[in-house]
């Protein structure tokens, strides 16, 4: 599997391969984030870029392929990406316009073909088997894809082609940054199995681990391992999981809605917090940004979770099902206080919390006879027309009125 600093990269020349079972495309924008804050900084281009927040305590959000160069990755603390790389230059992130692009980019694939499968907000699997007849083999429709994008945005995509999701998925890597690889069905085994283990969905450091006391180093290595080997070392689940992908053995298709499994926010802390007073008011606003979101997808949540990380870095979570559904910030401000209250670690310093609504459900039509939720879902409901019309910084919850927001890292969203 290819380096996140684009060493090993692998393309397919041009018109090399007029091949038409590699009709799955994974497109992958290459360093998006980054990529993005570049587009206002045309300067920097070329530099080794950090996205993040400058303060030490905080994560690298993005970086770009030259400060990966020094080994700085994603989700990185920012005090050691600063340490392999301190000539970096760090912007604050700015995700209204990462979704702006996001949705661009989109857009642009709806273009080419209906069958797209969403996997984030800088990825998607594309199925052009029914494009093909009007805008060429794989190899074609992947260009395409790619100069439109660039075209359209200025930034730039990797495209991987193949039969199955897997493969094309495997290939965009490799082809990264900024290149095209297409892997024929008939390619596909030979491309495959000289990977190292760490290409199978699902490899992670323990599996690998165990994968490796056996003598297995590439995805042709368990393909060739007796199954019987596989089972007694990683357990029947997963020994088949990783058979079938290492022969390439892939029947997932392309699906082309996507359902959120659940909507939620977190915040990380400049500085812990420590006062109950402080923890309810962060509290209320991430279960308000939760109700918020919960009512433009028309979805009410059955189950709340709270996720707090402590001064230690120690981290729980706690979750509640809910009689009735919601999509009400003040209901789900209620369950996630009362699941702090029984954690069994109140008072403890708090370097993150998190808020979240699970097992998703349509909204209800109409609230039961008592509704007790009455009186706070109109007010949340009035709160949603005045900021669709004035924007969301007119009017919020009086305890939120007054609150410094230098102290804290901008607030996440995560699905």
């Amino acid at each position: 599997m290819s380096k996140q600093d684009g060493s090993g990269r692998q393309t397919t020349a041009a018109s090399a391969v007029d091949d038409l079972t590699a009709h799955i495309l994974h497109v992958d924008m290459d360093a998006f984030f980054a990529s993005v804050e570049l587009l206002e900084h045309p300067e920097l281009v070329g530099k080794p870029v950090i996205v993040g927040h400058p303060s030490l305590r905080s994560v690298v959000t993005a970086a770009t392929y030259e400060a990966r160069k020094f080994g700085v990755n994603s989700a990185m603390p920012m005090a050691v990406a600063m340490r392999r790389c301190p000539q970096a230059i760090v912007l604050e992130p700015h995700y209204d316009r990462y979704q702006k692009y996001s949705g661009i980019v989109m857009d642009l694939f709806r273009d080419i073909t209906p069958h797209v499968e969403v996997l984030g907000i800088d990825e998607a699997f594309l199925d052009v088997a029914s494009a093909r007849r009007l805008m060429g083999t794989p190899w074609q429709i992947g260009t395409l894809v790619r100069e439109r994008v660039f075209a359209e945005t200025g930034l730039r995509c990797s495209v991987g082609a193949a039969s199955t999701k897997y493969v094309a998925k495997l290939a965009s890597s490799r082809s990264k940054p900024d290149g095209l690889l297409v892997i024929p069905a008939a390619d596909t085994l030979a491309f495959l199995h000289p990977q190292p283990i760490s290409a199978l969905w699902g490899v992670g450091v323990k599996t690998a681990e165990k994968l490796e006391r056996l003598g297995l180093r590439t995805v042709g290595d368990v393909a060739d391992i007796p199954i019987d080997a596989l089972i007694r070392a990683v357990g029947p689940a997963s020994a088949a999981h990783l058979n079938a992908l290492a022969w390439a053995r892939d029947p997932r298709a392309v699906v082309t809605e996507h359902t959120e499994k659940s909507i939620g926010h977190e915040r990380t802390f400049e500085t812990n917090l420590v006062g109950l007073a402080e923890l309810e008011k962060e509290m209320l606003r991430l279960s308000n940004a939760v109700g918020v979101r919960l009512r433009r997808s028309g979805m009410q949540a059955r189950t709340v979770s709270l996720k707090l990380r402590f001064g230690d870095f120690s981290t729980i979570t706690r979750s509640r099902t809910l009689a009735d559904p919601t999509d009400l910030g003040r209901r789900i401000y209620e369950e996630a206080r009362s699941l702090y209250a029984e954690s069994g670690r109140t008072g403890e310093p708090i370097r993150l919390l998190g808020v979240r609504g699970e097992q998703l459900t349509g909204r209800v039509s109409e609230p039961g006879l008592w509704d007790d939720d009455g009186d706070w879902r109109e007010a949340e409901h009035t709160l949603d027309a005045i900021t669709a019309k004035f924007g969301k910084t007119l009017v919020r919850p009086a305890t939120l009125i007054g609150d410094d927001p230098d102290r804290r890292m901008p607030m996440r969203g995560t699905d």
